[in-house]
């Protein structure tokens, strides 16, 4: 059983033989099954993370300035369980549509009370939301491939985001809902100021290249592997590999479409499906 995920199953599956055969044989690889769609099909959530000043609330950005002010929420977190340290980074979630064009919610919001410039870069000094709203039917795909045949090598991603003008589209009219979101009465209290993209970015085409520019994945990679029947299809709904006795998947890589929303529970299922599908097998 194989269960490393959408980016690590396409590399250990390429790495053993099982891919795209000219692929394998451009780096050495004896083909031991000729699977095209290994490593085929990405999907993912582009996070469209814009960032709004305010004024009259505390944000994680100025409670955890300095040293002192990570102390504070330490201990607070040490002596009372309680404060920033005990709860989930995004404080609010809601699904809706981008626009009337869809029939049901098509976008998902992750509102934190922080902002900063990229993962891993120090938060900002003065108090500030993170508004990310993210596509959850997107239509570009991309691919995960190994880059040569040694495992120490990082596999060459290329999710292809923003690709389709339909994902181009719904990230426009993202960006314009997040503002409007921001907008309302009950926000206008805390004077919003946006700070990216920049009110400055106004048409289709600025708002198509800011989203790319301030967006990031969400951590949603799945269907590289994908379940099918096809030409293109690794796994049939049994989870065990086309053409290879005894081998199985069992991660978000054998979804054929990305979920509707966040991806935890449906590779719970998957896990779940196949230790019952192992145990049937082995008659227990």
């Amino acid at each position: 059983m194989v269960a490393a995920g959408a980016i690590g199953t396409p590399k250990l599956l390429e790495l053993s033989g099982v891919g795209n055969g000219e692929l394998l044989s451009e780096h050495g690889i004896d083909v031991k099954r000729d699977l095209r769609g290994v490593g085929e099909n990405l999907q993912d959530h582009l996070q469209i993370r814009t960032v709004f000043g305010i004024t009259g609330a505390r944000t994680l950005n100025d409670m955890s300035a300095g040293w002192s002010g990570k102390l504070r929420i330490a201990a607070e977190y040490a002596f009372r369980r309680s404060g920033p340290m005990a709860m989930a980074p995004s404080q609010l979630g809601i699904f809706t549509r981008s626009s009337p064009d869809h029939d049901s919610a098509n976008i998902e919001y992750h509102v934190q009370p922080l902002s900063l410039d990229a993962f891993g870069q120090p938060l900002h000094r003065f108090p500030a939301l993170t508004v990310s709203v993210c596509n959850l039917r997107p239509k570009s795909r991309g691919t995960s491939h190994i880059r040569s045949a040694a495992a120490r090598d990082a596999p060459r991603i290329q999710p292809n985001y923003l690709s389709t003008e339909a994902d181009r589209m719904v990230a426009v009219d993202s960006i314009r809902h997040a503002r409007r979101l921001m907008a309302t009465d009950r926000l206008r209290e805390y004077r919003p100021e946006e700070l990216k993209p920049g009110r400055s970015v106004v048409n289709e085409d600025q708002l198509a290249r800011a989203a790319g520019d301030i967006a990031t994945t969400i951590f949603h990679p799945v269907a590289t592997a994908r379940m099918g029947q096809d030409s293109m299809a690794v796994v049939g709904a049994d989870l065990r590999v086309h053409g290879i006795d005894g081998l199985s998947i069992a991660d978000a890589s054998v979804m054929p479409t990305i979920p509707s929303g966040n991806t935890h529970a449906a590779v719970t299922m998957i896990a779940e499906k196949a230790a019952d599908l192992i145990r049937a097998r082995r008659g227990s």
